[in-house]
């Protein structure tokens, strides 16, 4: 394959023109069907462009006709787990490393990969491999963190990333992975302040580009997020995309793979003027995009969460940025000029852990938007055992919560819990969350585990078993908060004293329950021991949470919307004041 096609493909798909890459080595191949070289490369950007059916049948077509060849062995994999395949993709990558011990890409893959089919040990154990290898592979460090988290042993996963910091303190996508991280524990929140401070002194100041300071003109609004799909933080995001000012355009930058885009991501696709797919594109690619499209106000929906893109606005592309509903905490990076929240989450004196000003939005930094379609709530039967329930992510469930539950798990002493998480399919995290809940005084007997459910109805009838849901300190949850409200369970959550452990406070004010928020655990406890106590009062709310919702503020979408939209206006008023 002559070195320029590649080049100039190369290139065509930094810019985030990978149709046009496609077009072009799809010409050369038709006309030099033997070039194999480039015969992988089309697959390879087939599936960037997610076309994963036809990359498959590029990449298979070179395995089957080549098996020993490393490299199409590789990019058919990669391909499989682009399609949501990893469980077929696995078995590749463990093929090369039998084959050859010293392939360290096979092991790093296997350390990414693994967690997804529930093997977190084997991950640690491929990650080590190919550290052993080659001691600096990039992003092998940070997978092994995650395997280590995802497996239970998060305090040393956590040693592990602070004292590759003292090696590495430029690393910032394991910094930024750190910080996600800590927010599960119950660190000082000073001390947490510091650390996300920390962050953003590693990058030089801010060069904004020149913009027109008129304050009132049309505001070119951007949404960066890799949420737009069917993701948790994607609940959240159809407010304000689907109600949109008159005097407004909104670009969207999607830092999601193509080929696992969904039927949210084309929906939402219809709300915007204009759509550019940046997770290939490297920051400064990316910061460069921000700017020609003039964006006025940015609003980034990560922080500090996986697949975030906070380096690339590290220089500040837009004259306004905003950081919104997917973190619960600051950002650290000076180019960040507010975050989004409300009085609840953050009362009057949180200014002093915040790089960012705060944009308070109440009565609820954040509108709900239920499915579509969903079961209707149904109470357990008259017969069912008093059951609690948590569908958080199990990497909430730390000492603080454990302990919690226990108490509530004392005091109605027939009850059972329920604890539904995907991490659940990973023997190593079962063994390790079975072990923490015996620790804290549960009885393994009286806990059932379940990790998987085939579809969204079925998840969501699983809250059909629950009587309560028990909120998780000091990380609450957010989207599963909302969705057993939707499915009529109660939840309890506690007030604690920063924006992720008071997130389910203000989402049940807004709905009107504020008798489900503990200022102290002798309350929680107590308020599940009464509520579970009534089931005639459950059954009522079984029957009217989700009309209750329906008009709360929690899902009154165009208000929301206009709030929002009438906020970022103001802080573009702001920004053109101290530029006038």
């Amino acid at each position: 394959m002559a070195e320029e096609l590649w080049d100039r493909a190369e290139s065509l798909n930094m810019a985030g023109r990978v149709d046009e890459a496609v077009a072009m080595v799809r010409m050369h191949v038709k006309l030099r069907p033997k070039d194999l070289d480039a015969v992988n490369l089309l697959g390879s950007l087939l599936q960037q462009a997610g076309q994963i059916d036809q990359a498959l049948h590029h990449h298979g077509r070179l395995v089957a006709d080549h098996p020993t060849v490393v490299a199409f062995r590789h990019n058919l994999a990669n391909t499989l787990v682009c399609g949501n395949r990893p469980a077929e993709a696995i078995p590749h990558w463990e093929r090369l490393v039998r084959e050859d011990p010293n392939f360290a890409m096979g092991w790093a893959m296997l350390a990414a990969h693994y967690p997804r089919i529930g093997e977190s040990l084997k991950a640690i154990d491929a990650a080590h491999r190919c550290l052993a290898l080659q001691p600096d592979f990039p992003g092998v460090l940070g997978n092994l963190i995650f395997a280590m988290i995802n497996a239970g042993r998060m305090d040393t996963a956590i040693q592990l990333g602070q004292e590759t910091l003292a090696r590495r303190p430029g690393d910032h996508i394991l910094r930024s992975a750190l910080l996600m991280n800590l927010n599960y524990l119950q660190r000082p929140a000073v001390e947490m302040f510091e650390m996300h401070r920390e962050f953003g002194r590693q990058f030089p100041p801010p060069t904004p580009a020149p913009h027109d300071h008129d304050p009132d003109r049309p505001l070119r609004i951007g949404v960066l997020s890799a949420e737009f799909r069917d993701h948790s933080v994607g609940f959240f995001v159809d407010s304000f995309l689907k109600h949109r000012e008159p005097n407004t355009q909104i670009i969207a930058f999607s830092n999601w793979k193509r080929s696992m885009q969904d039927a949210t991501t084309r929906r939402m696709k219809g709300f915007v003027n204009g759509w550019f797919d940046v997770g290939e594109m490297p920051d400064a690619s990316l910061d460069a995009l921000i700017r020609e499209q003039r964006i006025d106000v940015l609003l980034e929906l990560s922080g500090h969460t996986g697949d975030n893109r906070l380096v690339a606005l590290s220089a500040k592309p837009a004259p306004v940025i905003v950081s919104a509903i997917g973190y619960p905490n600051t950002t650290g990076l000076p180019a960040v000029d507010w975050r989004l929240v409300d009085t609840i989450t953050d009362p009057p004196g949180s200014e002093a852990l915040c790089t960012e000003r705060l944009l308070r939005l109440d009565p609820c930094f954040l509108c709900y938007s239920p499915p579509e379609r969903a079961p209707s709530p149904v109470m357990p039967p008259d017969d069912a055992p008093t059951t609690f329930g948590s569908f958080n992510s199990t990497l909430k469930i730390v000492p603080e919560t454990t302990a919690l539950w226990s108490r509530v798990m004392q005091a109605v002493p027939d009850a059972r819990m329920l604890v539904k998480s995907t991490s659940m399919r990973d023997a190593a995290a079962r063994e390790r969350l079975l072990h923490d809940l015996a620790a804290a005084g549960i009885d393994g007997s009286r806990v059932e585990l379940i990790a998987y459910a085939a579809n969204r109805d079925d998840h969501l009838r699983l809250y059909n078993r629950v009587h309560v849901a028990l909120d998780t300190v000091p990380y609450n949850g957010t989207t599963t908060t909302c969705e057993a409200l939707w499915m009529g369970v109660p939840v309890l959550t506690t007030l604690g004293d920063r924006h992720a452990a008071r997130v389910s406070a203000s989402l049940l004010t807004a709905l009107g329950h504020p008798e489900w928020i503990a200022t102290s655990p002798d309350m929680f406890v107590e308020t599940a021991r009464a509520l579970t106590a009534d089931r005639a009062r459950l059954a009522d709310l079984r029957g009217s949470l989700r009309a209750a919702m329906q008009v709360s503020p929690l899902c009154d979408s165009a208000s929301y919307a206009k709030r929002l939209h009438a906020a970022l206006r103001a802080c573009w008023r702001d920004h053109c004041a101290a530029h006038a």
